[in-house]
């Protein structure tokens, strides 16, 4: 089957988000290319060959199509394009984004406990396209609020799915070299599952830097543990590669530390030349 492009798409979907989760999506469709009974509104993973999810179109009380994504379906983390599909036809449009009524993902957060976190956040794409952001995290460390001081950041959070003990810290991590890592001491904060820590900049630059680099973030609960990674997906929010902006901070001579996130949500610290102008 092949997909039309966009701008011949005849659908659009409405999307509400439930406070346990549930995704429901209602199309609207031009009457002379509306999904005959059999159709099923696809979800087809970017960059995974062969991964998809069919989910059940039927009538709703308005007498537009329904279908619906349950908390429980499986859903692997990645982004996931949507399409209407007919069995027998080559014909397969995407569908475009309606209103999104999200408000609920901003208030829901799992309890402590939760041993493995899945969050989906519909979203349109750069195409205008209708698409959606999957988590899926065993265990999950959230990151709260993010404080940058004059030499390094602090950070609150909070650990699903496990208990920090004695020993947990923070690993900073240089992506494409795993020889260069920097551990600062995890503390327990009042909440449940609840921690803090605090890294400085300095640690992270022991030379000149020519280039970007990027450094990842883990949460390591106990001494031998698996390392989690720490980001923030628990709201409404698919991205925030752009929009959650942070200050930088002049590290040594020649560099500068700024706190980011990556396309996918993940909490780094991005170290670059400083600019002569800076």
């Amino acid at each position: 089957m092949t997909a039309t492009a966009t701008a011949d798409a005849t659908v659009r979907a409405d999307c509400v988000a439930d406070p346990a989760g549930t995704l429901t999506f209602e199309l609207t469709t031009a009457t002379a290319t509306a999904p005959g009974p059999r159709a099923v509104l696809l979800l087809r993973r970017r960059g995974g060959a062969g991964t998809t999810v069919r989910l059940a179109l039927n009538s709703s009380a308005t007498g537009r199509l329904r279908a619906v994504l349950e908390p429980a379906t499986e859903l692997p983390e990645g982004w996931w394009d949507t399409y209407v599909e007919e069995p027998g036809s080559e014909h397969m449009p995407a569908v475009l984004p309606g209103l999104r009524d999200l408000r609920t993902l901003v208030d829901r957060a799992p309890d402590a406990a939760t041993a493995t976190v899945r969050w989906r956040v519909p979203y349109p794409t750069l195409d205008g396209r209708l698409a959606v952001r999957s988590w899926v995290r065993a265990p999950h460390a959230e990151a709260g609020a993010i404080r940058v001081g004059p030499a390094g950041m602090s950070v609150e959070g909070v650990l699903y799915g496990a208990g920090a003990g004695e020993g947990a810290v923070v690993e900073a991590r240089l992506q494409g070299d795993p020889s260069r890592l920097h551990r600062v001491p995890l503390t327990a904060t009042g909440e449940p599952g609840g921690f803090a820590f605090t890294l400085p900049y300095a640690p992270l630059v022991t030379g000149p830097v020519a280039e970007e680099q990027l450094w990842w973030l883990w949460l390591i609960p106990a001494p031998g543990a698996k390392a989690v990674r720490i980001s923030r997906i628990l709201d409404d929010v698919w991205t925030r590669h752009k929009t959650f902006v942070y200050p930088g901070r002049p590290v040594a001579e020649g560099a500068m530390a700024t706190p980011c996130y990556t396309v996918g949500n993940d909490l780094s610290v991005r170290v670059e030349p400083r600019p002569a102008t800076a």
